[in-house]
């Protein structure tokens, strides 16, 4: 059995997303863990608006408000994917996507590492070299997909 880590936050549900995990799926038994870093709100705003040129603020209240939405978002996409068939777990993880990631590799053993972003002009993992710095790190084949809802906006 295949086991996937998906990597996730705004675009959880993408379509994109949503579609790679299908056709993993249905080619092969599988299992998807699911980590949805907790980035705060005010922090995914701003990183959105100022990078490259500088970091966000942190704020312990939108450190809350983060988690909350972070464990709405992956409740929903767990059940999304569990009604399509999908075998999934998950957990939200540190506002960091490498110190999430290293968390949830820390008891686990996966295969792949899909890491699901907005479009380039608007994503700060990507602007942070996210994929590949994954990749680097824990010597796992990475996919990387965009989310193509938000990069018609």
């Amino acid at each position: 059995m295949r086991r996937y880590l998906v990597v996730a936050n705004q675009t959880l549900e993408g379509d994109e997303l949503v579609q790679a995990i299908g056709a993993r799926a249905e080619a092969e038994p599988a299992e998807f863990f699911i980590v949805v870093p907790a980035t705060p709100l005010v922090e995914m705003w701003v990183a959105a608006v100022m990078t490259p040129y500088g970091g966000a603020p942190y704020e312990p209240e939108a450190s809350v408000q983060a988690w909350e939405l972070a464990e709405e978002r992956l409740d929903a996409a767990a059940a999304q994917l569990r009604a399509a068939g999908a075998t999934v777990e998950g957990e939200v993880g540190d506002r960091d996507p490498i110190r999430a990631v290293e968390e949830a590799i820390k008891d686990r053993t996966f295969d792949e590492i899909i890491v699901s972003t907005l479009p380039r002009r608007l994503s700060r993992w990507l602007h942070q070299d996210l994929p590949r710095r994954l990749e680097q790190k824990f010597g796992l084949p990475v996919t990387h997909v965009t989310d193509a809802k938000h990069a018609a906006r």
